[in-house]
Protein backbone atom coordinates (compact mmCIF):
# COMPACT_ATOMS: atom_id res chain seq x y z
CA UNK A 1 0.00 0.00 0.00
CA UNK A 2 2.95 2.09 0.71
CA UNK A 3 4.08 1.95 -2.81
CA UNK A 4 0.89 2.88 -4.14
CA UNK A 5 0.36 6.24 -2.18
CA UNK A 6 4.17 7.13 -3.05
CA UNK A 7 3.35 6.69 -6.80
CA UNK A 8 0.32 8.87 -6.57
CA UNK A 9 2.07 11.69 -4.85
CA UNK A 10 4.64 11.49 -7.62
CA UNK A 11 2.27 11.30 -10.35
CA UNK A 12 0.32 14.36 -8.48
CA UNK A 13 3.63 16.67 -7.98
CA UNK A 14 4.57 15.57 -11.47
CA UNK A 15 1.10 16.46 -12.74
CA UNK A 16 0.99 20.22 -10.80
CA UNK A 17 4.61 20.61 -12.14
CA UNK A 18 3.93 20.01 -15.45
CA UNK A 19 0.55 22.24 -15.16
CA UNK A 20 2.19 24.98 -13.65
CA UNK A 21 5.07 25.33 -16.51
CA UNK A 22 2.06 24.80 -19.00
CA UNK A 23 0.52 27.56 -17.74
CA UNK A 24 3.21 29.44 -17.48
CA UNK A 25 4.89 28.34 -21.50
CA UNK A 26 3.65 25.19 -23.48
CA UNK A 27 4.26 22.04 -21.84
CA UNK A 28 5.21 19.24 -25.17
CA UNK A 29 6.17 16.22 -23.12
CA UNK A 30 3.01 13.64 -22.10
CA UNK A 31 0.63 16.74 -22.41
CA UNK A 32 -2.55 15.17 -22.21
CA UNK A 33 -1.56 12.48 -18.94
CA UNK A 34 0.67 15.38 -17.08
CA UNK A 35 -1.76 18.13 -18.17
CA UNK A 36 -5.23 16.42 -16.87
CA UNK A 37 -5.77 18.39 -14.11
CA UNK A 38 -4.72 21.65 -15.63
CA UNK A 39 -6.91 20.88 -18.29
CA UNK A 40 -9.43 19.03 -17.43
CA UNK A 41 -10.46 19.85 -13.58
CA UNK A 42 -9.24 23.44 -13.64
CA UNK A 43 -11.89 24.91 -15.89
CA UNK A 44 -14.58 22.65 -14.35
CA UNK A 45 -14.24 24.09 -10.99
CA UNK A 46 -15.12 28.08 -10.83
CA UNK A 47 -13.25 28.72 -7.21
CA UNK A 48 -10.12 28.06 -9.16
CA UNK A 49 -10.24 30.10 -12.12
CA UNK A 50 -7.79 32.82 -11.99
CA UNK A 51 -5.60 30.76 -9.36
CA UNK A 52 -4.60 28.08 -12.37
CA UNK A 53 -0.80 28.21 -11.34
CA UNK A 54 -1.43 28.41 -7.72
CA UNK A 55 -3.60 25.40 -8.27
CA UNK A 56 -1.27 23.68 -9.70
CA UNK A 57 1.98 24.11 -7.13
CA UNK A 58 -0.46 23.19 -4.85
CA UNK A 59 -1.04 19.89 -6.62
CA UNK A 60 2.59 19.56 -6.96
CA UNK A 61 3.09 20.07 -3.03
CA UNK A 62 0.08 17.99 -2.29
CA UNK A 63 1.82 15.12 -4.05
CA UNK A 64 5.34 15.70 -2.68
CA UNK A 65 3.26 15.43 1.03
CA UNK A 66 2.16 12.34 0.11
CA UNK A 67 5.09 10.71 -0.89
CA UNK A 68 6.84 12.19 2.36
CA UNK A 69 4.04 10.91 4.42
CA UNK A 70 4.11 7.23 2.64
CA UNK A 71 7.99 7.22 3.09
CA UNK A 72 7.85 8.00 7.38
CA UNK A 73 4.50 5.70 7.30
CA UNK A 74 5.12 2.48 9.65
CA UNK A 75 5.28 -0.67 7.42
Amino acid sequence: MRKAIQIAGVVLALQGISGAIDHLAVQPFFGIFLNFFNRVIIPRIGALTGYELFANLALAALGVVLVIAAERAPA
